[in-house]
């Protein structure tokens, strides 16, 4: 089969679409004809690589992805070949005390599929049984894959672990990777408002404003940690969605209000910076961290992608043999939502 796959850890330079073997599959598992793979940024630093980062070499890329099922696996139920699915891209044991408790995406033995194992951009994988979800014939295999780890991340941050309440402001700050578009649209379906999002371009903030976005700020004309200052009449926000890092973090703490949130998923910026403890516990801040989402936040904020209550923002699509040139893309930082392979 084909596959956009690396040898070794590098730059794009390592990337090769290539034919590796088609992957067994277990009893618990199902085979999967992928019909659509969507990049994260992940992709590009599970390429450079960090320590302790060990995968089997050569690595199939991508965290994401929808498609057929070609085969099942002996013990499996619920679903059969030439079903079309959607799958939750994080991989939990089933069996520790984390994921009896519903909490999966906290598991003993928890990865990501592109990340830690295999993903999702070839010809087929194989995916357990368990995270499957039945996909509408209404819902196209690119938007499935858009959505999967963008919205289950956004969701869980913001509404499990955040509990966003209807009337909270909200500040977003990035208005164009797949989490941030994702969490202006259910921060909205949430009654928050008013949302404010900061971003690197107009092109991105027309689309934060599409998205539902109240007030849009270019970081490149103003200080936005002054502007929103301004903007709440120097109160602050009640939640600060910053997956930035080292480079926001100050602003972030900042542009809260006594006793507000601070949510983030990642850092784009760099993982290690320095807090003022002074803004913590002087205004009273929770800063509130997860990682990707268990199956029922899965299933809950998929739903909504499926009855179009909420909607991924795909920027453009290739074909699987162009899955380097759409990295390429992807690392050029020109991309509003997601990057998708269609096979």
């Amino acid at each position: 089969m084909k596959a956009i796959v690396f040898y070794q850890h590098g730059d794009l330079a390592q990337v090769r679409y290539e034919s590796v073997p088609r992957p067994e599959i277990g009893p618990e598992d199902v085979l999967l004809q992928v019909k659509a793979v969507a990049y994260n940024r992940l992709d590009l630093w599970v390429l450079a690589g960090w320590p302790g980062l060990n995968l089997k070499l050569p690595h199939v890329m991508g965290s994401d992805g929808a498609g057929i099922v070609a085969a099942i696996g002996q013990n499996v139920t619920g679903f059969a070949v030439g079903d079309r699915v959607a799958v939750n891209p994080t991989l939990s044991c089933g069996h520790c005390a984390y994921c009896l408790s519903g909490r999966d995406n906290m598991c003993d033995r928890f990865a990501i599929m592109g990340e830690h194992v295999d993903g999702f951009a070839a010809e087929y994988t194989a995916v357990p049984a368990r995270n499957l979800l039945h996909l509408p014939e209404s819902v196209p295999f690119d938007t499935a894959a858009a959505a999967s780890l963008a919205f289950v991340t956004a969701w869980h941050s913001l509404i499990t672990r955040g509990r966003l309440q209807a009337g909270e402001s909200v500040l977003i700050v990035g208005a164009g990777g797949g989490v941030n578009t994702a969490a202006i649209q259910i921060a909205r379906l949430a009654g928050a408002g008013p949302i404010y999002v900061v971003g690197s371009s107009a092109a991105k903030l027309v689309l934060a404003r599409d998205l539902g976005a109240d007030v849009t700020i270019n970081r490149h004309e103003e200080e936005w940690g002054k502007a929103i200052f301004k903007a709440t009449n120097r109160k602050g926000v009640d939640v600060v969605v910053d997956n930035v890092g080292a480079a926001t973090y100050f602003q972030s703490l900042r542009s809260l209000k006594k006793g507000g949130r601070l949510l983030t998923v990642g850092n784009t910026s760099g993982p290690q910076f320095e807090i003022d403890n002074r803004l913590l516990f002087g205004k009273h801040l929770s800063i509130i961290g997860s990682t990707m989402g268990p199956m029922s936040d899965y299933e809950q904020v998929m739903g909504l992608v499926f009855n179009g209550r909420l909607q991924p923002v795909i920027d453009s699509t290739y074909p699987l043999s162009d899955g380097v040139q759409a990295l390429r893309k992807l690392q050029a930082g020109e991309v509003a939502g997601k990057v998708v392979l269609v096979l």
